[in-house]
């Protein structure tokens, strides 16, 4: 779209189509279970299996919804689905129970407990074709091996990866403005369940005509009407005015399986003005709106490259310059307090654990820069945590937490604070594996203001056409504002005259998400919101730029011993 287009954009509501929210992809939940406890007496048992979530700040587990009961049986496949909304960037706990059905009671405190089991919904759909086994626990006593396993496969829903591209054009439309014709444009709005409309889209205006012609647009079927093709639609047409009160020319309502039709009688529009109408005996319409195509495209998704094995890499590197305080001082950002995490441990913490359910080997290098380090006090702008430079990589987002507690211990904070030897050591990673199975994602997290801003540029400019991001948390109360230039949402972000190829960089200041009750939990999980959240569109950015496709997801698992059943 041409700068120059953005300028008429019409600002009803304002609307930004760039960062209009979709619904989120719905993720369908099959359960199956193996060998499951048998509590009846003269036949087998009737499993039921219900799943809980959690809300995000308060981990208090809420029933979302039951299987229904299979008679009789120790190795059920349930049939009744769960359908949840998928966010990347959110923790999504999940826990399955298992009881035995004994009477007609909703109440499952009547019902014998049979084992759970949780996971969070990440796990899931990053385990390989996302399918997640687990041993069933939890009854006291019986130790977890005798309870058998829960198998959970997630299926993205297909309504989900649709786009459609349509065109509209108008014809005799009301007359609006006194000099001249009108200037008309549409605005679509998708209805929500409780009967009110969120703005989805916005075409450009035409000047100075009754018989417009609107750019044909491509929408996501979620946006257009949250995948329920038989939801209203409703499209206002108005008339553009320079000082921002647009002139509503009227309405019409449809629904997607109506425009689906394309290009027929069905899809000619009378617009209608009601104010207009209640005054004009004679009034028939304001004109029509009639639909001219309609294209469906299926969308290659995140979860697809997922799904097909692509594998996340999480890097992470702390700031050890000596603007952060002495460690060993309250007063430092690198305290360690016995009764909580510092900020660097909440900002590692809260955006490692969503990463890691996307990381099969969970081995995650972990580096530090701006210390002078043992034994000889070299200042070290991209050393190991753990010590081992030959291998820098730590055991999970528990083992990241130790080496930085260890080096803390170790190291002398020192500075200046430079981050393109970091994103050049990812970034030589990156440059070995372009063929869309590997990603990587750098997280740094720093006190401040930033010594070799150019170099960091041109690191940021080079590492833009590789399979990276690069997530920035600034934590204490300093100035971020060379940061704000990094994240290159505004800018985008250059270096001696060359543009950065995609924006790679998010940037965020924890402060802004630091819960005022204290509630630690809820600051972790907003800050984690809002740095992950870009990461899908950064990653198919790159896929699709380089015209990477998934790989197929591996066949469906057949259990060893298992004849497979041909097909005839």
């Amino acid at each position: 779209m041409s700068s120059s287009s953005f300028v008429n954009m019409a600002t009803i509501g304002d609307f930004d189509p760039l960062n209009a929210t979709v619904p989120a992809t719905k993720v369908e939940i099959t359960v199956s279970c193996r060998n499951l406890l048998d509590r009846d007496t003269f036949s087998k048992s009737d499993p039921i299996c219900v799943l809980y979530t959690q809300g995000i700040g308060n981990k208090e587990w809420r029933e979302f919804g039951r299987t229904e009961v299979i008679d009789n049986t120790l190795n059920p496949d349930f049939v009744r689905k769960f359908i949840l909304d998928y966010f990347f960037e959110e923790r999504q706990n999940l826990r399955f129970d298992l009881y035995d059905v004994d009477s007609k009671s909703t109440n499952l405190s009547k019902h014998d407990f049979l084992g759970q089991a949780s996971c969070t919904l990440g796990e899931i759909v990053g385990s390989l074709g996302s399918r997640q086994e687990k041993p069933l626990g939890g009854i006291p006593g019986i130790s977890g091996k005798k309870c058998g396993t829960i198998i959970v496969k997630a299926e993205e829903l297909n309504n989900c990866r649709e786009s459609v591209m349509m065109q509209f054009c108008g014809n005799k439309l009301d007359k609006k403005d006194f000099f001249g014709k009108s200037d008309p444009f549409l605005v679509f709005y998708r209805s929500n369940e409780d009967g009110t409309f969120t703005i989805c889209h916005k075409t450009e205006v035409v000047k100075n005509t009754l018989n417009p012609v609107w750019q044909a647009f491509k929408i996501p079927v979620r946006a257009l009407c949250n995948g329920d093709y038989d939801r209203t639609i409703k499209i206002e047409v108005y008339d553009w005015d320079r000082d921002g009160s647009h002139d509503f020319i009227g309405e019409f309502s449809t629904s997607y399986r109506e425009l689906s039709r394309g290009q027929s009688q069905f899809n000619v529009y009378e617009v209608i003005n009601e104010k207009k109408k209640g005054k004009k005996k004679k009034y028939l319409n304001s004109g029509t709106v009639t639909l001219l195509s309609f294209l469906v495209d299926i969308e290659v998704t995140f979860l697809d490259y997922i799904k097909g094995g692509t594998q996340i890499n999480f890097t992470v590197a702390i700031d050890f310059t000596a603007s952060n305080g002495n460690p060993a001082q309250p007063t430092s950002l690198h305290y360690m307090s016995p009764y909580q995490l510092n900020a660097y441990g909440m900002a590692l913490k809260a955006v490692g654990e969503i990463i890691q359910d996307y990381d099969s080997d969970k081995m995650f290098p972990a580096l530090g820069f701006g210390a002078k380090l043992p034994p000889d006090g070299r200042v070290s702008h991209e050393f190991a945590l753990n010590g081992n430079p030959q291998n820098p990589y730590c055991n999970g987002i528990d083992g990241v937490m130790e080496a930085y507690y260890q080096s803390l211990k170790s190291v002398q904070l020192y500075g200046p604070t430079n981050f393109s030897p970091v994103i050049n050591h990812v970034a030589r990673y990156a440059a070995s594996v372009k063929d869309g199975s590997q990603y990587f994602v750098l997280l740094i997290i720093t006190d401040g203001v930033i010594s070799d801003m150019a170099q960091t540029k041109e690191s940021i400019v080079n590492a833009s056409c590789l399979p990276m991001s690069i997530i920035i948390v600034g934590v204490g109360p300093a100035e971020f504002d060379a940061m704000i230039e990094l994240d290159g949402d505004e800018v985008r972000i250059s270096s001696r005259g060359r543009y950065a190829e995609r924006d790679i960089v998010q940037f965020v200041p924890f402060r802004d998400y630091i819960d005022r009750t204290g509630n630690h939990i809820l600051s972790m999980a907003r800050l984690a919101k809002d740095v992950l959240a870009e990461i899908p569109d950064q990653f198919l950015s790159y896929m699709r730029t380089r015209g990477i496709k998934p790989l197929p997801a591996p066949p469906p698992y057949t259990p060893p011993g298992q004849p497979l059943q041909t097909q005839i």
